[in-house]
């Protein structure tokens, strides 16, 4: 089963998510290929079983603006048959707290993917312990993906 992983990231909070995230899905046995999220196509996502995203929330609660085109382009597709989760960084100074998680998360669910999981929030920049809380998050996607 193969798995793919796009991410968007600023300050490069959400892409040490990102790198801890595709580590625990290779430690449980997966196969895992990693995007910036500019240098995806969404018809991507149709070659994969496993989708994971990960996107910082920008602003009062919106997806960062190099998500958009990808957000607005993957409304033509049909995620039937996919497991999916969603992680991101976040900032508790603002009103919506990772909404750009949710955001993502509810649009995999319209789309028809399975979200196996429950979307991962970090504060800021990711501690030692909240990598760990990534990567068990990949290794627990990959037990989800194969169950």
């Amino acid at each position: 089963m193969k798995t793919i992983l796009i991410y968007a990231s600023m300050t490069g909070n959400t892409e040490e998510m990102a790198e801890a995230v595709a580590a625990g899905v290779r430690e449980a046995g997966g196969d895992v290929t990693v995007k910036e999220v500019l240098d995806a196509n969404v018809h991507d996502l149709n070659d994969y079983d496993g989708i994971l995203l990960g996107a910082y929330t920008w602003g009062d609660g919106e997806l960062p603006d190099e998500f958009l085109d990808f957000y607005d382009d993957m409304a033509d597709l049909n995620l039937e048959g996919k497991k999916a989760a969603v992680f991101g960084s976040c900032d508790s100074s603002y009103a919506e707290y990772g909404a750009a998680v949710d955001i993502l998360t509810n649009k995999l669910k319209e789309l028809g993917a399975e979200v196996v999981l429950e979307g991962l929030k970090v504060e800021l920049t990711p501690k030692a312990a909240e990598k760990e809380l990534c990567s068990q998050f990949g290794q627990k996607f990959i037990e989800r993906l194969n169950s």
